[in-house]
């Protein structure tokens, strides 16, 4: 059987189309593997893409943490927050709560960040809710306080983080607010939680996590209103994701969250007993990755297939 040329031409294309189709479908489809460290109720340590544990820090319970650019592990736990060396696993840098300044008075440590200038943010809720920066020994070089509306000092805030710009982006779960504050503790920005597009006040939409992103926008998780949502500068909602977008209910009391460098956010389900306790979805509110292991309070992705996840985490 003889071809001419413009009919061999043609096919030629077209199976060259039908193998280039099918690379980019292999390439978009190719199975995702992250190692992640986890701050945990049962675990807190790091895990590699199989599943393995690698480091484990042997307290559980864990509020936040994750690896430092140096592979040092920091984590903060209730009455303390420990750095440990990558190696040795000694303990290299410790904060203690302080005590009660009367009887009964309630302390927890919550949260913390390890800042460019080599301090360490810590934040402590209390009868008097404030940020703290400490040196490298331990000292507290400045106090921010916080407005959490409430005196419930479990409930008063989670992830607080120091933005570019010198402020703090603060989540206060029962103000239903994620609030911005200066180093002063002037509130200069609120983001409500509390919407009707998500609910309204009936829907106890916690903010958990708040993530500011490049172009102004923020990433919230809301525990116990269990979904997820990205607000605007002026505080709208722009994309907002729940279990009436997937299958199954993955979204069991999200508390931290990730912003990977795909615009993917990552979350976990700290409520989880079974099933998908950290996931990770697309724009489109697909689930592209899932892990089923550890309950996660807390994470950090560190690798994906292979590869760090570089640049400092957006969580």
């Amino acid at each position: 059987m003889f071809l001419n040329k413009k009919f061999y031409s043609v096919f030629i294309l077209s199976l060259s189309f039908v193998f280039v189709s099918s690379a980019v479908f292999a390439k978009k489809n190719k199975e995702i593997k992250h190692s992640i460290f986890i701050a945990g109720p049962e675990f807190t340590g790091i895990i590699d893409e199989e599943g393995e544990v690698v480091f484990d820090t042997k307290r559980p319970h864990a509020r936040d943490g994750y690896v430092l650019p140096n592979g040092n592990i920091l984590v903060c736990w209730t009455t303390v927050v420990l750095e440990y060396d990558k190696d040795t696993k000694e303990v290299v840098f410790e904060f203690k709560r302080r005590a009660p300044k009367f009887p009964k008075e309630k302390i927890e440590l919550s949260a913390l960040q390890r800042l460019d200038n080599g301090n360490t943010l810590i934040v402590e809720s209390s009868s008097t809710p404030k940020i703290m920066e400490v040196d490298p020994k331990g000292k507290i070089l400045s106090e921010t306080p916080l407005q959490p509306e409430t005196e419930n000092v479990h409930m008063q805030t989670r992830m607080a983080r120091k933005l570019p710009n010198g402020n703090y982006l603060v989540p206060h779960l029962l103000a239903f607010a994620v609030k911005e504050y200066t180093p002063e503790g002037k509130v200069v920005n609120t983001i409500k939680t509390d919407l009707e597009e998500l609910g309204g006040s009936k829907v106890h939409n916690w903010p958990f996590t708040a993530i500011r992103l490049k172009n102004g926008n923020t990433v919230a998780n809301l525990t116990n209103g269990n979904k997820t949502a990205v607000f605007d500068k002026d505080g709208k909602v722009v994309w907002s994701m729940s279990n009436d977008d997937v299958e199954g209910t993955p979204f069991r009391d999200p508390c931290g969250g990730q912003v990977l460098k795909n615009g993917n956010i990552v979350i976990c389900s700290y409520g989880a007993k079974d099933g998908i306790k950290i996931f990770e979805v697309n724009k489109d509110k697909e689930i592209v990755w899932k892990y089923e292991g550890y309950r996660a309070h807390d994470f950090q992705i560190l690798t994906t297939n292979g590869k760090p996840v570089k640049g400092k985490p957006m969580k």
